[in-house]
């Protein structure tokens, strides 16, 4: 039931389509020392958040300011957002473009030689971990509440995997993140960071 819930969502919460980047509002600049000024990301600083939907960028600042995620730097930063500030910032870094990728659609390839890649698209369903594709879509674009994870910086990810993993990072529903990350071992997670992180 869960994998049928990623696909509703992510084709219900399919993220707006944006012309052309928004201009950068007031409330967006204390965002830029750590994700640069137009959310491309800061290695080891902050990730990229640039082309992530409007819904998923608003509803981690929520999360910071509940302490359901944690980080000593996002944590005073989300507080500073409140009210139409934090649409503005979600809305902003939403419209800005990313490089188009050729989508690699599930059943392209039947079979794979290596462990990252069978996780990323046909996952392990003797393990009950589904593929990376099937909640955050072909190539792992994502859409909605589902992040974009090609082409995030590997160290990233792998941090996050880890805090599934610890439960230093939560909201996610169900719990569905936390339980494959910790059904994942250190080298699945070292794998999978930087096999996603190669997509573009």
């Amino acid at each position: 039931m869960r994998v049928f819930a990623c696909l509703i969502s992510l084709c219900l919460l399919a993220q707006p389509a944006f012309s052309e980047p928004l201009p950068m509002p007031a409330s967006a600049q204390l965002c830029v020392g750590c994700h640069g000024p137009t959310g491309g990301g800061i290695e080891p600083v902050g990730p990229r958040i640039a082309g992530l939907s409007a819904e998923y960028i608003a509803q981690q600042i929520a999360l910071f300011q509940q302490g359901k995620r944690q980080n000593p730097i996002m944590a005073p930063m989300a507080m500073t957002l409140q009210g139409d500030k934090i649409t503005q910032v979600s809305e902003y870094f939403a419209s800005q473009a990313l490089p188009e990728i050729k989508l690699h659609i599930r059943g392209d390839t039947v079979s794979f030689n290596e462990p990252a890649s069978t996780l990323v698209y046909q996952g392990d369903w003797g393990r009950l971990i589904p593929a990376c594709v099937t909640c955050h879509g072909p190539s792992t674009l994502g859409g909605g509440l589902f992040p974009r994870l090609a082409g995030q910086q590997a160290s990233y990810i792998k941090t996050q995997l880890l805090a599934w993993q610890t439960g230093t990072r939560k909201g996610d529903v169900d719990g569905m993140m936390a339980s494959i990350a910790n059904k994942l071992t250190a080298a699945e997670i070292d794998a999978l960071a930087s096999y996603l992180a190669a997509i573009k």
